[in-house]
């Protein structure tokens, strides 16, 4: 977490050095870094994966649960990281439109657990 904290507000401030004089580089600055900190989290992600499968095989879940799951949590990264770009460069409402779409794409990811549990429901209630 350190590591990801001193890459981040050193970036911060180079960004901020070079907003006055080259706007638009400060901005590819800010790309950068965020890319660079997402790589590192995916490093972390795969810990996260590998624990994941690990409770899988432990208490047998189905697999298919355990990948909507992890599609979850990429939809959820990659959001929020195209949101915040989008918002750092000053255009919010694209930045909106990426969260709705996020927000969309994990209910339709989400929909067969959805289905299943309410199949799950009414074969409880003698359907």
């Amino acid at each position: 977490m350190l590591e990801a904290a001193v890459i981040g507000i050193t970036g911060v401030l180079l960004a901020l050095q070079i907003r006055h004089t080259k706007p638009e580089y400060a901005v590819y600055l800010s790309v950068a870094t965020g890319v660079f900190l997402l790589l590192l989290a995916a490093q972390r992600l795969e810990v996260v994966v590998e624990s994941v499968r690990l409770i899988q095989s432990s208490i047998s879940i189905q697999s298919s649960y355990i990948q909507v799951l992890l599609k979850i949590i990429g939809i959820t990264y990659i959001s929020e990281f195209a949101a915040d770009i989008c918002r750092d460069a000053g255009y919010s409402a694209i930045a909106g439109q990426i969260g709705i779409f996020a927000k969309l794409s994990i209910l339709a990811v989400s929909m067969p657990i959805v289905t299943a549990l309410l199949d799950t429901i009414h074969s409880f209630l003698g359907g």
